[in-house]
């Protein structure tokens, strides 16, 4: 449950501006990574302001507008797929992470990380396990995040229309899983995270008879 008054103690501290930081998307099979970084004003109170993954698609869409309009400052990064496949999803997250802090108009004095790793920041930081359930300001970066990642997802189902990206939003479901044994991988696809295609062969010729069959 969010702590409205979470960020107070390290304004007691002294920091002035304080950043929330997370990403999205480390989990799918496609599609970039993309972080969220965001300062609010301290004591700020918005309404329905939560953990992005407990949030609905709109009530997200309406909170990423809210956030944009009353945040002091706030921004975006990107790591590519090609990124992700070159140094590991971890280090490609902490570069979007980096990318979006780097995207603020405001210079942070401290950054409050969603998670257990906070390095390679120029700024103080804080790694908070669970952050976007608890820090208002982790939570409004969280969803930031998503709904920007989302909607990559979105274009990319228009230009690769039979993998189902606007309904998964890449990640493994059986039915992304299938569509990339029957169709092979695209661009946009993450090679290093495509294991399952040996691994899994079995089951997913036996997934694909059994749609045939109910065709």
């Amino acid at each position: 449950m969010l702590d409205p008054a979470f960020e107070k103690t390290y304004y007691d501290r002294g920091y002035t501006k304080i950043c929330g930081v997370d990403e999205a998307g480390r989990g799918p099979l496609a599609g970039p990574v993309v972080a969220g970084a965001c300062i609010l004003p301290a004591g700020i109170s918005i309404p329905g302001l939560d953990d992005s993954k407990k949030l609905s698609e709109k009530k997200r869409e309406q909170l990423y507008d809210t956030i944009c309009q009353h945040a002091l400052s706030w921004g975006i990064g990107v790591a590519s797929v090609e990124e992700i496949d070159a140094l590991n999803i971890l280090e490609a997250s902490l570069l979007a992470m980096r990318r979006a802090v780097a995207s603020l108009s405001l210079k942070p004095d401290l950054l409050l990380v969603d998670g257990n790793i906070s390095r390679g920041f120029s700024q103080d930081a804080q790694a908070i396990v669970g952050g976007d359930g608890i820090c208002p300001a982790i939570a409004a970066a969280s969803i930031l995040a998503k709904v920007t990642r989302d909607r990559l997802c979105i274009e990319l189902d228009s230009a690769y229309p039979v993998y189902g990206f606007a309904k998964h939003k890449g990640y493994p479901t059986r039915a992304h899983k299938l569509a990339i044994y029957e169709y092979g991988p695209c661009p946009a696809h993450r090679k290093t995270f495509l294991s399952f295609l040996k691994r899994d062969r079995d089951k997913l010729e036996e997934w694909l008879s059994a749609r045939k069959k109910a065709q």
